[in-house]
């Protein structure tokens, strides 16, 4: 399904959407931005279909002809440019795919829509050749550029685009989706929840990845006992997480939630604001053992390690000292 009602939060760029379209406002080009999992091609695909749609309301019918072909993804009149997805945007995609195709007519509608996916990856001949379109658009052309970083388009394009910014969800509704709609316990909801940084399309990957769980778990583990391991165990340990480095971000994110569990806990001792609420007496020990500054130290190292790996500063060395740091303010 593809109308509003089943998008999930972004009000404010429904709205805009519907008086675009209630007022005759609509614009030639937009650019909506936001992370990769957070619904910019559901929101370009409910809008393209709303200003295609036949019964004219500001809101795709989801019966009528028009919307149906949308639906389907057989619509003539809006057009998804395709590319190599591990490649820029070529210009010779972009002429023969927009450039060239929006001169022709509409087969049907009142509108001929092209959705670019991706957009952030087309390079400065890719959006010189793309601006003369946007700068001189058909009556009936509509381009809608997604993207996960709007600082890579040219002023020229920015300065011509309707500018739309996906913003994260509030945890409490991605964790009432998850249980809703795919039926995830509770704990298990609060911690995917908090670790999809609003993100409702990662929620429901973590969802249903038995990776997470596995991750989750020698995260634990490994955190159970990283006080009291000699350096032998932490060679180990440092060989294990070898394992994740493709989810190095994830593996680290874990490591961060579980922190700020001890160091709420430590300030409030209020369980109920934990998410790993069944690993409460470890918790509660390292709480005791370690002081604020050192929990702080903790998260800080781990932080510090993120920037390092994402420099490619050697991953053992990096790991190692993020373990020695923790396991040093937890003795």
């Amino acid at each position: 399904m593809a109308g509003y009602e089943h998008i999930i939060g972004e009000n404010q760029i429904k709205e805009h959407f519907r008086n675009a379209i209630k007022y005759n406002k609509i614009s030639h080009s937009y650019i909506i931005s936001g992370e990769s999992g957070m619904g910019k091609k559901t929101l370009a695909k409910a809008f393209a279909m709303a200003l295609q749609c036949e019964n004219k309301t500001g809101e795709p019918c989801m019966e009528c002809v028009s919307c149906k072909q949308a639906l389907s993804g057989n619509h003539p009149d809006i057009i998804w440019v395709t590319h190599d997805k591990d490649t820029v945007i070529g210009i010779d995609e972009i002429r023969e795919q927009l450039v060239s195709d929006i001169q022709i007519k509409p087969y049907k509608s009142q509108y001929k829509i092209y959705i670019v996916d991706d957009a952030q990856k087309m390079n400065v001949a890719t959006q010189n050749a793309v601006l003369k379109t946007i700068e001189e658009p058909p009556e009936y052309g509509v381009v809608i550029f997604l993207t996960t970083n709007m600082d890579m388009f040219l002023q020229t394009i920015l300065s011509r685009c309707i500018k739309l910014n996906v913003k994260p969800l509030q945890k409490d509704v991605i964790k009432k989706q998850l249980m809703k709609e795919y039926k995830i316990p509770d704990y298990r909801a609060e911690i995917i929840s908090s670790f999809s940084g609003g993100n409702m399309g990662k929620a429901i990957r973590l969802a249903s990845s038995e990776r997470f769980n596995e991750l989750k778990d020698e995260v634990v583990h490994l955190i159970k006992y990283i006080g009291d391991m000699e350096v032998y165990e932490m060679v180990a340990a440092v060989k294990r997480t070898a394992d994740y480095k493709s989810e190095i971000e994830d593996y680290l994110d874990m490591f961060v939630l579980w922190f700020r569990d001890v160091l709420m806990y430590k300030a409030s001792k209020d369980v109920d604001e934990l998410l790993f609420k069944e690993e409460l007496s470890t918790i509660a020990e390292q709480a005791g053992k370690a002081s604020y500054n050192g929990l702080e130290s903790i998260i800080d190292g781990i932080d510090k390690a993120k920037v390092r790996l994402r420099a490619n500063v050697n991953f053992d060395l990096t790991v190692e000292l993020m373990f020695l740091n923790i396991r040093d303010n937890l003795k």
